[in-house]
């Protein structure tokens, strides 16, 4: 496991007692190995965002790779889209994969039935009108092949999520390994807790100024 139980307190920044509160009560994913906890980092950022827990910029240190990853780029790569099609989470899913920018080293029914995988097994919806559909596993190898593709719904779609909220964006996430799906998830888990982000977000805003906001966003963060 990657986190004990100091890293938890020191990442939320409350007692061990609400830690602890949070496994018994919120179902924090955690492990007790010989009477201590454990945690794993991406299943805390999922819990964060599908419970909808206030964090510290610390979040965005959890994983930190050779090559830092930069969200602008990514989301260049995958391309910001509107007015997705579907009424279900098949049929976004199937619209989704029509439209957006697949890698050159893999193919379009790879990415759906990764995606489709990845639904049935547990809905990635994570509150507030969000999903982050992504692979199980990496279906690519090439740092220069990863992307995230936002895309805004035509119509609100109920995903499963936690607080009931129907979907209407989405982040498409496409990643080479783990640490790097990590780090894409713990920036995007931390820009979710902003206000004026999903404020931003609701505006369903036009590419250019959703790229300007990131990459102001970015340069915040490289100069912390």
């Amino acid at each position: 496991m990657d986190l004990k139980m100091k890293d938890i307190i020191d990442l939320f920044d409350v007692p061990e007692k609400t830690i602890l509160a949070w496994i018994s009560e919120k179902k924090m994913p955690s492990y007790r190995i010989k009477n201590q906890y454990y945690f794993n980092k991406a299943e805390i950022n999922e819990w964060i965002l599908k419970n909808d827990i206030a964090v510290s910029e610390k979040i965005l240190d959890l994983a930190l790779t050779n090559r830092p990853v930069s969200l602008l780029d990514l989301i260049r790569t995958g391309d910001v889209h509107y007015d997705i099609g579907g009424t279900t989470v098949r049929e976004v899913i199937d619209e989704v994969v029509d439209t957006i920018p697949i890698p050159k080293s893999t193919d379009r029914d790879t990415v759906r039935a990764s995606l489709l995988q990845r639904e049935e097994m547990m809905s990635t919806a994570v509150g507030k009108g969000m999903a982050l559909p992504h692979p199980r596993n990496p279906i690519i190898s090439d740092l220069d092949d990863e992307s995230v593709s936002v895309c805004f719904l035509k119509n609100q779609v109920d995903y499963g999520a936690l607080d009931g909220e129907p979907v209407w964006a989405l982040f498409i996430i496409i990643s080479s390994n783990a640490k790097r799906h990590l780090e894409i998830l713990s920036k995007i888990s931390f820009l979710c807790k902003q206000d004026d982000f999903m404020k931003t977000l609701r505006e369903r805003p036009k590419k250019k100024v959703f790229l300007n906001y990131i990459e102001q966003v970015e340069k915040e963060w490289n100069g912390r």
